[in-house]
């Protein structure tokens, strides 16, 4: 594809050319030829025409002879370069400027006929055959009483005629072969501008496609070229990021599923082998039974995730008032909060707050973020989830005072499994994909979520959702 354009577009630009050079040759030449012949006969014809009403008239008048209208013809024929005959209708002439004047030796144009320029005042040829090359010859009538006395005829060599067309056929090669080399900067401006670009493009998408997707190219151009190519990279870099997140997703379930199972192998086992004794089955069945659950836990985490990301989710959509789904989430955390000593401050906006949304998975979110809240609080702390109605929409924010999340983590956090190395300590059941989850919820209603956190100060998440005027 890459030669195969560019030898197009340089076969169209030596087409564009040659049929330039084509038409100069043919159409342009004979049109130059026929204004010239046209051009030239209408101004002889003028000449021919003032001889007749002047000259040749007083010369059929007899007020001038023969010989003083000889000497004007000469000086006019030198002048315009041409032959100027006086011819009868009978086609005897009269004086030419070509040869002295003899009235005793008669000179005749054989078959002289006047009609011969069939309606115009000039005819091509070689004149009765009077001539050894193609003469342009002009005709204007000499009259007197009414009557046709005879004929002005002027010759020019149709040589001349074509040497000047030739002279400005000349001058219009040099200007095409001028224009043609101008045209030049356009192949130029196309090699460098598109041609060069789309190789680079479509190298890049050969390394794409060999499966490279790290591979990084640049074009310096900011209109669609420029735009296709920063496009491709951002696409590849995407395609990379999400290849790397699925290699790191596997690994992490890999991982996730792989630590609870080689625990509950090892306590069956050790129980089946005697290792554990009887007494203690009972110990170590709890932990096998809190490793299942975690597994059943990721598990539906996993599930849940799944749906979530399915195109064309449906939403079980109604209105419901926020306000009570809120406290009821709270109220759920009342052990855990009571063991940690922790508090929870509810700053609600109004009595009531209805929202449009999916009632079930609101309640998920809010569940995720006070489980996390909760999770990384110091004891004694408390957590504040407050909300507020802006231009049509709630905010709702649940704000902790635990451990933060650091600086380069917080634009990780709600990729899947990711955990942060001040959580990892704190959170050894934790899946890793609460906020995962979260945040495709929230997607999924048209919505936003965002967190500010200073490491060591706390976290604060900010999601938003739809107020309904009224509640059904």
């Amino acid at each position: 594809m890459r030669k195969t354009l560019y030898l197009k577009f340089v076969l169209g630009y030596l087409i564009f050319g040659f049929f330039g050079f084509l038409v100069v040759a043919t159409f342009v030449s004979s049109m130059t030829l026929e204004h010239l012949k046209r051009e030239k006969a209408d101004s002889l014809y003028k000449e021919a025409t003032l001889i007749a009403n002047t000259y040749a008239s007083d010369l059929y008048s007899s007020n001038v002879s023969l010989e003083e209208v000889k000497k004007q013809l000469d000086a006019l024929s030198t002048y315009l370069s041409s032959q100027i005959w006086i011819i009868n209708p009978s086609g005897r002439i009269i004086m030419t400027t070509e040869t002295p004047l003899d009235v005793e030796h008669e000179s005749r144009v054989e078959n002289f006929d006047s009609t011969i320029t069939a309606g115009s005042f000039y005819t091509v040829g070689d004149f009765f055959g009077c001539f050894q090359q193609e003469m342009l010859s002009v005709f204007a009538p000499i009259t007197s009483n009414f009557k046709v006395q005879g004929y002005v005829v002027i010759h020019i060599p149709m040589a001349d005629i074509r040497a000047s067309s030739e002279s400005l056929l000349n001058i219009s090669y040099i200007m095409l072969v001028i224009f043609f080399l101008l045209s030049l900067i356009i192949l130029i401006f196309f090699t460098e501008m598109v041609y060069l670009p789309l190789r680079k493009i479509t190298a890049a998408t050969e390394q794409y496609a060999a499966g490279n997707l790290h591979y990084e190219f640049q074009v310096d151009s900011e209109d669609e070229i420029g735009y296709l190519s920063a496009s491709l990279s951002l696409m590849a870099s995407e395609i990379a990021r999400a290849e790397d997140n699925q290699k790191k997703f596997i690994a992490n379930v890999s991982h996730d599923f792989r630590s609870p199972l080689t625990s509950i192998k090892g306590y069956l086992e050790a129980m089946l082998d005697g290792t554990i004794p009887p007494e203690l089955h009972e110990k170590y069945l709890g932990i096998v039974l809190n490793e299942t659950e975690r597994l059943t836990k990721l598990t539906n985490s996993l599930l849940t995730l799944n749906n979530l990301n399915m195109k064309g989710m449906i939403l079980e959509k109604s209105v419901f008032d926020l306000n009570s789904v809120i406290r009821s989430t709270a109220a759920s955390f009342e052990g855990t909060c009571q063991q940690k000593h922790i508090g929870i401050e509810l700053l609600l906006t109004g009595d009531r707050m209805p929202v449009l949304a999916d009632k079930s998975k609101i309640e998920q979110v809010l569940y995720n973020l006070l489980d996390n809240a909760i999770k990384f609080s110091h004891p004694d702390s408390a957590i504040r989830i407050e909300t507020n109605e802006k231009h049509g929409k709630v905010f709702v924010s649940v704000k902790d005072s635990g451990i933060g999340i650091p600086k380069d983590s917080l634009r990780l956090i709600f990729d899947r499994f990711y955990k942060t190395d001040l959580s990892r300590g704190k959170d050894k059941k934790g899946t890793g994909l609460g906020l995962s989850i979260t945040k495709e919820i929230i997607q999924a209603h048209n919505e936003n979520i965002n967190v500010i956190s200073t490491e060591g100060v706390g976290s604060e998440f900010i999601f938003s959702l739809p107020v309904q005027d009224n509640e059904a």
